[in-house]
């Protein structure tokens, strides 16, 4: 099956949306207080990330082998996942790692677009 997914994040709260089969999901979450306004929006996004994708997987929306188009507002962020840019942010490396590992673990195919803000169906529930 085939996947759109979206996310975005702040120092306050996580947001993601999967579209499959022209079905929209959109979630929505607070910061865990150990992140809340202590992770800047760069980090928020990748736990945004890795929080939909471990999401979409435990609701079984997403399943192994399946393809997930990952759409991003962050060019950097994209680099970092395609590992053509190397980060200093230990945070956003273990969030790397894990993103990495579900990936693998699960056999996704994964490809990551870049889009603007004003694209990202996330970020509708994220304001």
């Amino acid at each position: 099956m085939e996947h759109i997914f979206y996310s975005v994040g702040d120092a306050e709260k996580i947001s993601w949306a999967i579209k499959s089969n022209n079905i929209l999901k959109i979630q929505s979450r607070d910061h865990i207080e150990e992140y809340k306004n202590k992770v800047t929006n760069i980090q928020s996004n990748f736990v945004a990330l890795h929080v939909g994708l471990f999401w979409a997987i435990g609701v079984f929306i997403v399943k192994n082998e399946d393809t997930i188009t990952i759409k991003l507002e962050d060019e950097a962020m994209i680099r970092n996942l395609k590992s053509e840019l190397n980060t200093d942010d230990e945070f956003i490396k273990n969030r790397i790692r894990f993103i990495n590992q579900l990936i693998t673990q699960r056999k996704f195919k994964v490809e990551f677009q870049l889009i603007k803000p004003e694209e990202n169906l996330a970020r509708k529930s994220n304001q």
